[in-house]
């Protein structure tokens, strides 16, 4: 027998709920939908649900509008049945109830962010510490302290106790042997970089763990030789080959990858992303996710990343990003499809949550002046009753607005449409009154879902007043 699922829906959205759930055939015999008896389903309230939902609910499991702003546990608790809260648009129903109504477990992963502050050396103890605070609450794991030639570190043991502190992993990465030694005497957790010569600086049993690199360039013997030296002394290590530019070996590194991982089943293995991130001009996440997920494949788990060009700005959130996506993926033996759009910065996977003739449909069925915006294939929609016009350029739908003496709501539907022009143009979702999602390109405020909102800036056509906010799903 199948899940008995019950959907809470408001009258305007009803007719495309019937739709969805119809669609599913014979998986949703056992599912019913419940019009609680409001035009617009987000306005549903905890107190509205109360009163108007039949009890005993024959279901076990009750699915509320994303929008809508109740408390789950206590809805739970009164009623004696599952409440929990479904997307915010009817066209994401399929992807969520896909997955049993249980959303991807990305809490997961398994690879470690050393996250390199590239001029260390030229910066204040103090200046560093705010910074390494930064890139820990990004997801940081260790604090990878760049040392600069030819520009001495004096304060670099302060700088290693400042952190320590402060309860963070600390390395040091430098191509100076004395100042590495400094590192290891201030007690620092890892060494960037070592070789098979170079590895003596350590002591037998050192709890300091190096990571390894060939020498020469790209000699995997080399790494070999050194990983066997680290370990017969008692040493962990990390082995890195080194990840190349484009154009300047990036093929042969990658290869080397594969190979050191063939040699060595059981070593621990770093990839520094950076000389492909930085050195590329491409936007970060695409790239990011390539490499992570070639690193997935190869079990590596330490990850090298830096964030200087301004177009890398975030980087550091698309690895976070990107290893909770991955790991997420393999414990499925899946796709890193249909887990996270947090790296779907540019476009949407699903970016109309409408088709022009529900739009059309709907705005039918309005009894009410207040301004509507959607984005649907053919363009920019903006309706109320008896109005409905679609542009693929906001400012040709100007002239039927009727707002030229109205500035504050003139203001308010240029912003708002030009949003909505941006989205129809990247092909990405819009929601009225809703910021556009950039996913991990962009900070978003975490929001108290059993709360409503500040009302919306929606307004009723020039000379009407204002309206309650207009979102229809």
């Amino acid at each position: 027998m199948s899940e008995r699922l019950l959907f809470l829906t408001g009258h305007l959205a009803l007719p495309r709920l019937e739709r969805m759930i119809a669609s599913f055939g014979e998986a949703a015999q056992e599912w019913r939908i419940h019009d609680i008896g409001v035009k617009v389903a987000a306005l549903m309230t905890q107190e509205i649900i109360h009163r108007r939902l039949p009890r005993p609910v024959q279901a076990d499991r009750v699915i509320l509008p994303g929008r809508c702003r109740a408390n789950l546990a206590v809805l739970t608790e009164d009623f004696g049945v599952a409440f929990e809260r479904g997307p915010e648009e009817i066209a994401d129903l399929p992807a969520y109830l896909g997955r049993g109504g249980a959303a991807p477990d990305l809490s997961r992963y398994d690879m470690q962010i050393f996250a390199e502050i590239v001029d260390a050396s030229k910066m204040s103890v103090a200046d560093i510490s705010v910074k390494a605070r930064e890139l820990a609450a990004g997801g940081a794991d260790v604090i990878d302290l760049g040392c600069l030639p030819d520009t001495p570190f004096d304060h670099l043991e302060d700088t290693i106790a400042a952190l320590k502190v402060h309860g963070l992993k600390v390395s040091v990465d430098s191509a100076n042997v004395a100042e590495l030694e400094r590192a290891a005497k201030a007690g620092v957790d890892h060494l960037l970089s070592l070789d098979e010569e170079t590895l003596s600086i350590l002591p037998d049993n050192s709890p300091i763990i190096p990571i390894l690199t060939p020498r020469p360039h790209g000699d995997l013997d080399s790494l070999q030789r050194a990983a066997r030296r680290a370990r017969a002394r008692g040493i962990s290590a990390i082995l890195d080959p080194i990840l190349d530019p484009i154009h300047f070996g990036l093929a042969a590194s990658i290869a080397r990858y594969v190979e050191l991982r063939a040699r060595e089943p059981e070593a621990e293995i770093m990839m520094g992303t950076g000389n492909l991130t930085e050195l590329t001009d491409a936007d970060s996440a695409g790239v990011t996710a390539a490499m992570l997920g070639i690193c997935s494949e190869l079990d590596i788990r330490h990850l090298l990343t830096v964030q200087v060009s301004p177009h890398t700005r975030r980087t550091l959130q698309e690895h976070d990003a990107a290893r909770r996506l991955m790991f997420a993926a393999r414990a499925d033996r899946a796709l890193p499809k249909g887990y996270s759009d947090a790296l779907l910065q540019i476009h949407d996977r699903k970016p109309y949550a409408a088709t022009p003739e529900e739009i059309a449909a709907l705005a039918r069925e309005l009894r009410d002046a207040n301004f509507r915006i959607d984005v649907t294939q053919d363009g920019v929609h903006i309706y109320a009753k008896g109005f409905h016009h679609v542009a693929a350029d906001a400012m040709a739908l100007f002239p039927h607005l009727a707002v030229e003496h109205d500035g504050a709501h003139a203001f308010y539907l240029g912003a708002e449409l030009m949003k909505a022009e941006i989205a129809y143009k990247l092909g990405k979702r819009y929601r009225q009154d809703e910021p556009l999602d950039f996913g991990v390109a962009t900070d978003v405020n975490e929001e108290d879902a059993t709360r409503f909102k500040e009302m919306g800036h929606t307004m009723r056509k020039a000379g009407e007043g204002p309206a309650k906010d207009a979102s229809d799903s």
